[in-house]
């Protein structure tokens, strides 16, 4: 049997202050070519996990247990060269494209050095390979947009900038931290369907962390229900779907808006959690 891509075992973090447990125990697998939905409602802990897998946790907060295998091998404890190092295997889709790009520098700039460096292509090859790329993510003109400055694109073109970006150095494994937040609904359906496409293509598997059910259903093949920094539920996105055991997971589909019981949702205050 193939290893998985991610392999999260029992991964607990905490505040340094106070000790205040923010992860408990969380163990999810990633396989090669899948895409695994991370759900739940604000505060649950989801991007918490996408920053312990990238070494990026907040200043306040420390691992206290567990272990994250990216393609292999052991990142917890890894000095922080040496976790650079092995993040070669990941990409990164966040949730503001504009805060993710550098303001200062030209769209071709960023890509071509995320090539240079994970791929050590030349520049003429590395050029070509980034002007396919934004084609690949049906960006009209890519010349153009290789010359243009961030501030000069809507937030749906920048988003697929950072998607082309993130499949350009070929990784193993991209986190997608709720990457169509701040797009409108049409644009967010676009690029959607735009990572499931690409998703497909080249074979890579994601870890798509989302608040939204109704993404899950349309991207993911497995999904971990997360409240208050603990799994409650984890099961083939179809299961979840038809079989909800869970009373959370319940609630959540409950409480998603739908233009015939626009009444209906909301989340019961006694399901509702107290994220830490």
């Amino acid at each position: 049997m193939t290893a998985p891509v991610l392999a999260i075992a029992g991964l607990s973090a905490a505040a340094r202050r106070g000790g205040a447990a923010l992860l408990h125990d969380v163990s999810l697998t990633v396989a090669a070519g899948e895409v695994h939905g991370v759900v739940g409602m604000s505060g649950a802990g989801k991007s918490m996990i996408g920053r312990a897998v990238l070494g990026m946790l907040p200043a306040g907060v420390r691992l206290t247990q567990g272990s994250i295998r990216l393609a292999g091998q052991e990142l917890v404890g890894l000095t922080e060269r040496a976790h650079r190092a092995a993040l070669r295997a990941l990409a990164l889709v966040p949730q503001d494209p504009l805060s993710a790009l550098n303001p200062s520098r030209r769209i071709g700039a960023q890509i071509i050095d995320v090539m240079r460096l994970r791929l050590g292509l030349g520049a003429a090859a590395a050029q070509l390979r980034a002007a396919a790329l934004l084609a690949e993510v049906r960006i009209r003109d890519p010349a153009r947009v290789l010359r243009a400055w961030p501030h000069e694109l809507s937030g749906g073109m920048r988003q697929r900038v950072l998607i082309a970006a993130a499949f350009a150095a070929e990784p193993r494994l991209i986190i997608a931290d709720e990457p169509t937040t701040a797009l409108d609904v049409t644009v967010q359906k676009q690029i959607l369907r735009l990572l499931r496409d690409l998703q497909r293509r080249h074979g890579t598997a994601i870890l798509f962390i989302t608040h939204d059910l109704g993404v899950v259903a349309k991207l993911c093949n497995r999904v971990t229900v997360l409240r208050d920094g603990r799994i409650v539920e984890q099961a083939e996105v179809a299961d979840i779907l038809l079989h909800p055991v869970h009373p959370y997971t319940r609630a959540l589909f409950a409480a998603t808006p739908r233009y015939d019981r626009p009444e209906g949702a909301v989340l019961p205050p006694e399901l509702a959690g107290t994220p830490p």
